[in-house]
Formats: structure tokens, sequence, C-alpha cells
């Protein structure tokens, strides 16, 4: 082991935040620590399950449709010439399918009996407001492309002939 050097261990450095971001992240712990417990004492065994579940079908149906699904946009844009456009795609996809995830039922119709006896509002017209959504994240989006193309073909030096 000679002319080896050892050299002293380091411990990393832990950086901490400003006394408010102690404050808010203690507050927000004992929130989610109060919600888990109000959530989890009524019926532990149902939530547990459905926490199972979702974590399941998560892991073993919608990543790897989301994961094909982004592949050939990258790879289609990548054939194009232009896959740094990608990004303009995954978003609003991303947004669009959240919203779908989450008001899945109304949007499909399923629940549309329920809703009404529940808040008293109309369960109607769900999937057109979600298509609607939908295609102003995609025209947002195509919109930031053009004016993102637009700069860059004016910061471009003129070609000479």
């Amino acid at each position: 082991m000679r002319g080896i050097a050892r050299r002293p261990v380091r411990r990393p450095r832990v950086k901490v935040g400003s006394p408010l971001q102690l404050l808010l992240l203690t507050c927000s712990f004992a929130l989610a620590g109060y919600a888990g417990v109000r959530l989890l004492a009524d019926d532990w065994f149902q939530v547990a399950l459905w926490f199972v579940g979702a974590a399941l079908l998560h892991d073993l149906v919608l990543l790897p449709l989301y994961a094909v699904a982004d592949h050939a946009v990258v790879g289609s844009l990548g054939a194009a010439g232009h896959r740094e456009w990608a990004l303009y795609v995954r978003v609003p996809a991303a947004l669009s399918g959240l919203l779908l995830l989450v008001w899945f039922p109304l949007i499909s119709g399923r629940v549309a009996d329920h809703y009404p006896s529940a808040t008293g509002l109309s369960g109607d017209g769900f999937l057109a407001r979600w298509l609607l959504i939908t295609a102003v994240l995609f025209g947002g989006s195509a919109l930031l492309l053009v004016q993102r193309l637009r700069r860059a073909t004016k910061q471009r030096p003129p070609a000479d002939h």
C-alpha cells in the first residue's frame, strides 16, 4: 500500500434551509400525518387495497403504455430531425392524461347518476370540457413552439449566396 495516499472520508454536506422553509416542511409533514390518520381511521384495509391496486395499475399497465407512446413520439420527431420538439408534445399530453385520470368517472359518464345527487350539479359536459382543455393545452404548446422557431430564425445570421 505504499504510494497510495489515504484521503480522509468526508461526510456529505447537508444544506439546511431557512427557518421558514423548515417550519413549512414541518407543518406539511404534520398535515400529511393528520390526513393519514383520518384516512386510515375508518376502513384502513380498503385504503391499503386501493393504494396497492393503484401502484400495480400504474406500474404494470400505465407506465408501459406511456413509455411506448413517448418512444413513438421521440422516434417520429427524431426521424424528422426535430427530437427537441418532443417536450412540446409531452407536457400537454401529461397534463391532459392527468386530468383524464382524475376525472375519468365523470368524463366517461359512469357516475353521472350519482354525481348530481351528491353535489347538486349536472354530470353532463365533462367529456366536452376535457376535450376542450386538451385542445387548448396542445394549441398553447404549438404556439410556444412557433414562437421559439420564429425567435431562432430571427437570431440566425443571413446565408451568404
